[in-house]
C-alpha cells in the first residue's frame, strides 16, 4: 500500500507539473518560453524560466509577475510559488524556440522548405553541432496528401549517451489545411561528437493522409 501511495504521488506531481507548463505556455505565449523547470519542497515551489523577452513576464515595476504568481495559487492550489526569470542566451540553441519559428513561418504561408532551410542555418550558425528540423502533415493547398520534409546539417547522435543530450521539442503549426507537425532536434556545442560534419540536405517523404 505505501508504494502505491508514493507511485500515485508521483504520477500527480509529473501530471500538475505537465500541467502548469501548459498554463505557463498559454498565459506567458509572448515571452517565448524556452525552458521550464518546476521544484517542489515542503516550503515552497519554485518555477525557473527561460525566456527569449523577460520584459513580458517581470513588467516595469514587477506586477505582471505578481499577477501570474495569483494566478498559479488559484489555478493550482499551489500555497508559496516563487518564480525566478531568466533570458536565454542563444534562442536558436532552443528547439523549443525554434520549432515555434518555424510553425510561425508556416501558418503565414511562407514556402515550407524555406522556412525550414532559414531556421535550420540560424541553428548552426549559432554554433550547433547538428540539427534536424521536420514537418509533417498536409503540407500544402486544402485537400493536399499528408507528406514529410525533413532538413539537417551536422551530426545528430541517435544512440548511445550523447542522445541524452540532445535537445528537443515537437509543436503543432494550425493551417488552413489541417495541423504540421514541426519536429526539431539539436546537438548544442557542449557536446562531445566525433568530427563528422555534413552538409544540409533535404528530405521529402509522402505519407498516407493519416500518418
Amino acid at each position: 500500500m505505501v508504494m502505491k501511495s508514493i507511485k500515485t504521488k508521483f504520477i500527480e506531481e509529473k501530471l500538475l507539473k505537465k500541467a502548469m507548463i501548459e498554463f505557463l505556455e498559454r498565459e506567458l505565449k509572448y515571452a517565448w518560453i524556452a525552458n521550464v523547470d518546476i521544484q517542489k519542497s515542503p516550503v515552497e515551489t519554485r518555477i525557473f524560466l527561460e525566456v527569449l523577452d523577460p520584459r513580458r513576464i517581470l513588467g516595469s515595476r514587477g506586477g505582471k509577475l505578481q499577477r501570474l504568481v495569483s494566478l498559479i495559487k488559484k489555478e493550482f492550489g499551489v500555497e508559496n510559488p516563487r518564480i525566478n526569470v531568466v533570458e536565454i542566451r542563444n534562442q536558436w540553441l532552443e528547439p523549443r524556440i525554434v520549432a515555434k519559428r518555424v510553425a510561425r513561418g508556416i501558418e503565414m504561408g511562407r514556402n515550407v522548405r524555406g522556412v525550414l532551410y532559414r531556421a535550420l542555418k540560424n541553428v548552426m550558425n549559432a554554433g550547433a553541432i547538428g540539427a534536424e528540423i521536420i514537418a509533417a502533415g498536409k503540407l500544402g493547398a486544402k485537400g493536399a496528401k499528408a507528406r514529410k520534409i525533413k532538413v539537417y546539417s551536422g551530426f545528430v547522435p541517435k544512440a548511445g549517451d550523447p542522445v541524452r543530450q540532445v535537445k528537443y521539442y515537437h509543436y503543432p503549426a494550425v493551417t488552413k489545411s489541417g495541423i504540421v507537425g514541426i519536429t526539431v532536434r539539436i546537438a548544442p556545442p557542449e557536446i562531445y561528437l566525433p568530427d563528422k560534419m555534413e552538409k544540409p540536405k533535404e528530405e521529402e517523404v509522402e505519407e498516407n493522409a493519416a500518418a
